[in-house]
């Protein structure tokens, strides 16, 4: 739908929205979410996220949303632990034997699901499959892969210094290629494969998704025999299924939400710094924003600090780049744009928008508070927005189209850059020929191309404060915050997150 906010709004006005949508969270948890704690005897761990997957196919899936579930039936080669320490997994150990090969050692004894071996031919399979054009996969981590040996060799077309970390996750699933030809793609996402603590059982699509505890995998059965995903897209239907015990643990929680189960008996709250990057992508071929001075102006009238503050009950910390704090290449010296609405309109009569200007604006729904206290932001000197608030499947189905317009001229994202390395964000939202770019800049693909390539840490870090400094005076972004982790829980689930917040469920008891 399309409409204007007029005003930024307040806490209060959250939380009215949050207490009128309770009722409609509670008829939908009694129309959708069908799972209980004990069946059978069988213990399950329900869990409310704010959307599905897109689907089960693991090198088609670039939502976090969609990765909670696939991380628990697959297993990668390399992954972070609680500490944000890259840890093995299915690979033991790996070097750099050169600027074109990295070498991993695999895990012995490893089965998939359907008691297929798990061993070099599934990686070279499942990462050749990833990297392979006619696959359509949108995760761009691996482009500098050329193909894999097996003598447990990743052979690299260009030299590229942080694949251990870019096969910690999204990179480095694992499937299992013999299964794969027989079934082929369809079969597989519809029934999928992996070697993660969980195997798949079934989906009810906007109702529920179910694992089970996988007992041979190698690394020992998890504690809980069941694990089920619900998507709530509503915050108010995630609090009245952990207020009326329909769900365990609620992640992404609301900020705002989480305020009316404050002192709620038997509910935790729990808050962990996150990795997640708010910011709005201006499309800088825009007849009005291809001038940088809008787009700083657009920087200056944008108080994060109060939006942090009004809007996210301070659950994030202000972003001066795209780059997260804990990432490889972050920059401190490089600060926040000054909040300063009377430079915003000098820059905008400068600009030859004196009398004001409109712009288009696209967003997710969950993100609607945040887009229409943005909205009061920029009225206030001058620009005024035209929002459209998508369904958050819409929204993701436009992200990842091959049409750069599909979002118009600014759409609010988050971006969780997973690899925990400054180029993560940074490749898939500033190299012109990347499907999110909006952003034509030579220069911009030349420091890209050093950071992808570029071994030497030292000279990586000073083109990381280069790229953070012309991102600081060419404003392509509208640059936002840094999001914390939100959960809720019960008593009958112990768990900790790590930085990338994946909802990785096998140490969960």
């Amino acid at each position: 739908m399309s409409m204007t906010a007029p005003h930024a709004p307040t806490r209060r006005t959250a939380l009215r929205l949050g207490a009128a949508g309770s009722l409609l969270g509670a008829a939908g948890l009694t129309a959708g979410c069908g799972s209980a704690a004990h069946s059978e005897g069988t213990s399950a761990l329900r869990i409310a996220q704010p959307s599905e997957p897109t689907g089960l196919d693991p090198h088609l899936e670039s939502g976090l949303d969609g990765m909670n579930v696939l991380i628990n039936i697959f297993d990668t080669l390399t992954m972070r632990d609680t500490e944000n320490e890259l840890v093995p997994r299915l690979a033991t150990h790996w070097e750099a034997t050169d600027e074109h090969h990295w070498r991993f050692r695999l895990r012995k004894g490893v089965t998939f699901h359907n008691g297929e071996p798990f061993d070099a031919r599934s990686v070279k399979f499942s990462i050749e499959r990833l990297i392979d054009p006619d696959t359509g996969s949108t995760i761009v981590e691996l482009r500098s892969v050329d193909h894999v040996e097996i003598i447990d060799d990743i052979v690299m077309a260009e030299p590229d210094p942080v694949i251990p970390e870019k096969v910690s996750l999204f990179g480095g699933v694992m499937l299992p290629a013999d299964h794969f030809a027989d079934v082929g793609a369809k079969g597989f996402a519809a029934h999928p494969i992996g070697t993660g603590p969980f195997r798949f059982v079934s989906w009810r699509k906007a109702q529920l998704l179910r694992l089970a505890a996988y007992a041979d995998h190698w690394n020992g059965r998890p504690a809980f025999d069941e694990v089920h995903f619900t998507a709530m897209p509503n915050p108010a239907s995630a609090l009245a299924g952990i207020q009326s015990d329909a769900v365990d643990l609620v992640s992404a929680l609301d900020p705002e939400a989480a305020l009316q189960l404050e002192g709620y008996k038997d509910v935790s709250l729990t808050t962990h710094p996150g990795i997640r990057m708010y910011f709005v992508v201006l499309d800088t071929e825009h007849e009005v924003l291809k001038d940088a001075r809008v787009r700083r102006a657009l920087n200056h009238a944008v108080d994060v600090p109060l939006l942090i503050s009004a809007v996210l009950n301070d659950s994030g910390r202000e972003a001066a780049t795209i780059v997260p704090r804990e990432a490889f290449g972050y920059d401190p010296d490089v600060k926040p744009p000054e909040r300063d609405p009377d430079e915003a309109r000098r820059l905008l009569a400068d600009a030859g928008h004196a009398d004001g200007l409109t712009l288009s604006f696209t967003a997710s729904n969950k993100d609607q508070l945040v887009s229409q206290a943005l909205a009061g932001m920029l009225e206030d000197v001058g620009v005024t927005l035209e929002l459209e608030i998508l369904e958050p499947g819409t929204f993701a189905e436009r992200l990842a189209s091959d049409d750069p317009s599909s979002l118009g001229s600014m759409y609010l994202t988050g971006s969780t850059g997973w690899t925990l390395d400054g180029e993560a964000t940074m490749q898939s939202y500033i190299r012109s020929d990347r499907k999110r770019s909006r952003i034509r800049s030579p220069e911009a693909d030349e420091m890209i191309d050093a950071l992808e390539q570029t071994i030497d840490p030292d000279a990586r870090l000073k083109t990381f404060r280069r790229m953070q400094e012309w991102l600081h005076d060419e404003a392509p972004f509208l640059f936002l915050y840094q999001a914390d982790q939100n959960f809720a829980s019960n008593k009958r689930i112990e768990w900790t997150p790590n930085v990338n917040g994946t909802l990785a469920m096998e140490t969960a008891r």
